[in-house]
């Protein structure tokens, strides 16, 4: 039984957006906003992995999912961008784009059918 194309969206985003986070550790300067830092980027990836999911549930192609994943990931790091303030603008769209790249794909690619397709075998 594979997962829903939204909870996988949910489970990647969130894993993603977690070592997003976690990553922050390698800058010393962040030291002070580390919580800050891991929830915004664990929100921001499991909001990006539902929304992801429920866009591939709708829409079938491959291309279109990692646009959308790209697209959807990246209006949500503009908005942490503007809390976190321009000076961290690359260090924060990029990996957010990368985890909206890499949802659409896994969403697309390995998602499971909804329950009333697989009802219908």
């Amino acid at each position: 039984m594979s997962l829903s194309k939204p909870m996988l969206g949910l489970v990647v985003g969130g894993a993603l957006g977690l070592m997003d986070g976690l990553s922050g550790f390698l800058y010393p300067a962040l030291a002070p906003q580390m919580t800050s830092v891991i929830t915004f980027s664990l929100l921001k990836g499991l909001i990006a992995g539902a929304i992801v999911g429920y866009v591939a549930q709708r829409l079938h192609s491959l291309l279109l999912g990692i646009l959308a994943g790209a697209a959807i990931a990246s209006v949500l790091s503009l908005l942490v961008i503007l809390r976190a303030g321009m000076a961290l603008f690359w260090d924060i769209f990029l990996p957010g784009m990368l985890l909206g790249v890499i949802v659409g794909f896994a969403t697309q690619r390995f998602g499971g059918k909804p329950q009333a397709a697989q009802a219908e075998r």
